[in-house]
Order: structure tokens, then C-alpha cells, then sequence
């Protein structure tokens, strides 16, 4: 092993904060994941709502990245892209997804698995119009996950649509909105010394309620 590789190896953090019993987590995982996002924005974690959010292509290959948690609706996760970007396109040949909350300060995750639905138009207009002017006019100029020769072209396509839509609204583009994540597995992950976390895993149940259990760490 070399040096740098020892190194990394040899990187650990004990985690001694909290423990997590199943009883604290009630019966509803979507309200606990609400209590459990309020403490973290208290502790005023950055980016407290960013989120993994892995997918497959429809060549079955994976891929991750982070997007923002836009909230909570209707016991859905809901967050927002282009609808054409590389996401995009893994989600409309494969919705199930997973997510991932990691908030390192409480030495906390959460997993969720789920399945990725399009939102309401409306409530996609809705989020649109509340964005800064800035982010409006960029869904419009960045054709997301296409290759560009160079950033020229992302700059010219904002300073176009800047000149187009200038001293008037900014309509959504048709090609970005909303996607709900309506979850069917959650597990709240707490870390414990000596690497003896605790982990309360949720399953939705046939007949819609959630099912708990504990899972070794």
C-alpha cells in the first residue's frame, strides 16, 4: 500500500452524537424525515436540502448526482431540472429511483427509494415564476447534458433569451419542471461509535401504512 493510500485508509471519524431508537421514530417516516430536516436547518447545515439522487439509463447503467430538495408535497420529494438533461431521460426509461440526505454536522442519512413522477404543470409554473430572473432566463439558455464546444455558447444563448424576453414575464420553458420522488423504502440512519450505528428502515405496505424495523448496521 503506498504512502497516500495508507493514508486514506487510515482517515476515521467516531460518531458520538445521538442514538436513534425506533419508539423516537413514530409510525410515519415522512414526518419524522420533516423533523429530522428542521433540526438539520437549524444547525444551519449548508445545503441542507441537497440531495443524491441516483438513476439508471436504459442501458441499465447507473448514474448520481446532487440536486435541491424543493419540498415536500403530498408525501412526495420534489425537486426540479430539464426534463430533455441526461436525468431527465433516465427517469422517463427508468422512474425508480434513490435519494440520498447526508447532514455530517448530526452525523445522520437518510435513504429513500421511490418512484419518479412529473409534477403538475401548474405547480411547475408555480416554482418557475418564484425563481430569481437570473435562473429563469439560464433554463432557457443551457440545453443541460448536451456537449457545448465551449462556454460561449451557453453565454450567448442567456444574453439572446435576456434580449427576447426583456421587459416582459419569462414563461417556463416547456421542457423543465417538477419531479415528485413518491417513496416506497426510507431508512434513518443514525452514526454510533465504534461504527455500531443505528439504522430504522421503513417499507410501504400493500395497503399503504409503513412497516419498521431495525437493520444492523
Amino acid at each position: 500500500m503506498s504512502h497516500n493510500q495508507s493514508h486514506i485508509a487510515h482517515i476515521r471519524h467516531d460518531y458520538s452524537l445521538a442514538a436513534l431508537d425506533e419508539v423516537v421514530t413514530g409510525n410515519d417516516p415522512i414526518a419524522f424525515f420533516q423533523k429530522w430536516f428542521d433540526e438539520a436547518h437549524a444547525a444551519e447545515i449548508s445545503e441542507v436540502n441537497a440531495m443524491t439522487l441516483a438513476s439508471v439509463d436504459a442501458l441499465g447503467k447507473p448514474h448520481a448526482r446532487i440536486v435541491l430538495l424543493k419540498g415536500i408535497e403530498n408525501g412526495g420529494f420534489t425537486f426540479f431540472t430539464n426534463y430533455e438533461s441526461a436525468k431527465g431521460h433516465d427517469l422517463a426509461s427508468h422512474p425508480e429511483v434513490a435519494l440520498l440526505f447526508f447532514w455530517k454536522e448530526l452525523e445522520r442519512q437518510v435513504r429513500v427509494e421511490g418512484i419518479a413522477k412529473k409534477i403538475d404543470v401548474l405547480d411547475s409554473d408555480i416554482y418557475f415564476h418564484s425563481r430569481p430572473e437570473g435562473s429563469r432566463l439560464g433554463a432557457w439558455a443551457s440545453p443541460q447534458s448536451q456537449v457545448i464546444s465551449d462556454r460561449t455558447i451557453i453565454e450567448s444563448n442567456y444574453a439572446a433569451f435576456e434580449k427576447q424576453f426583456s421587459g416582459g414575464a419569462i414563461p417556463r420553458p416547456p421542457h423543465w419542471g417538477g419531479y415528485s420522488i413518491v417513496p416506497q423504502k426510507i431508512e434513518f440512519w443514525q452514526g454510533r461509535s465504534n461504527r455500531m450505528h443505528d439504522r430504522v428502515h421503513f417499507t410501504l405496505e400493500e395497503n399503504e401504512s409503513w412497516s419498521k424495523c431495525r437493520l444492523a448496521p
